[in-house]
């Protein structure tokens, strides 16, 4: 921050612009690959647990992807088994006390 103060402040220096976009070229790549993962990753399980294809999630990549995925997800029937319900028993009572001598 400092140094783009700096460059602002004293005029363009095109080295020190060439070095600060080689820098972020260099960053660049890193940050959307972290953001892609975030964004995969979750994307991946759901399909996954939902019964479709886990290689679905890659339609995040394209643009407006992920909301035809999204779409997809919301409106068509998931192909699992849901888990049976555990039907409500009344408690048993307590076991009888044995008689005090």
């Amino acid at each position: 921050m400092f140094s783009l103060a700096l460059i602002l402040q004293d005029g363009p220096n095109p080295a020190a612009i060439q070095h600060m976009a080689l820098a972020m070229l260099a960053i660049l790549p890193l940050i959307v690959l972290v953001f892609l993962a975030i964004l995969i990753i979750p994307f991946w399980f759901i399909c996954k647990k939902a019964g479709f294809s886990p290689w679905l999630s890659l339609l995040n990549i394209i643009p407006l992807g992920n909301l035809i995925l999204i779409y997809v997800l919301a409106f068509s029937d998931w192909q699992v088994v849901p888990a049976p319900q555990a039907m409500w028993q009344p408690p048993m009572p307590p076991p009888p006390m044995p008689p005090q001598a």
